[in-house]
């Protein structure tokens, strides 16, 4: 099995920068597909950003496209998220997930996720 883990969340002001990390364990990592999505409360869970498993394909939900930047170290195993100009409309628990097949950008499509972390920008 795939076991994911976030880390890097916290508390940042409006126009501040946070690097998400995700710790990939178990087997096949480097064969998927990686995302990230993000829930606010009260909200469904949302795209932000998914990477092919070699890196050479991004794509970007449209609010954070300029602002956040995917990447992954396969031989870390670690995908990342770069987000930069933070909104407080950011605010989320952010999640790591592992896409199987394809890179999906719907939460049904993928197959492993973890617990996710708490990011919040303050206004």
């Amino acid at each position: 099995q795939v076991q994911l883990v976030e880390s890097g969340g916290g508390l940042v002001q409006a126009g501040g920068s946070l690097r998400l990390s995700c710790a990939a364990s178990g087997r096949f990592f480097s064969s998927y597909a990686m995302g990230w999505f993000r829930q606010a409360p009260g909200k469904e869970r949302e795209f932000v950003a998914a990477i092919s498993w070699s890196g050479g394909t991004t794509y970007y939900a449209d609010p954070v496209k300029g602002r956040f930047t995917i990447s992954r170290d396969n031989a870390k195993t670690t995908v990342y998220l770069q987000m930069n100009s933070l909104k407080f409309e950011d605010t989320a628990v952010y999640y790591c997930a592992a896409d199987l097949s394809t890179m999906g950008r719907k939460p049904d499509e993928y197959d492993y996720w973890g617990q996710g972390t708490q990011v919040t920008v303050s206004s």
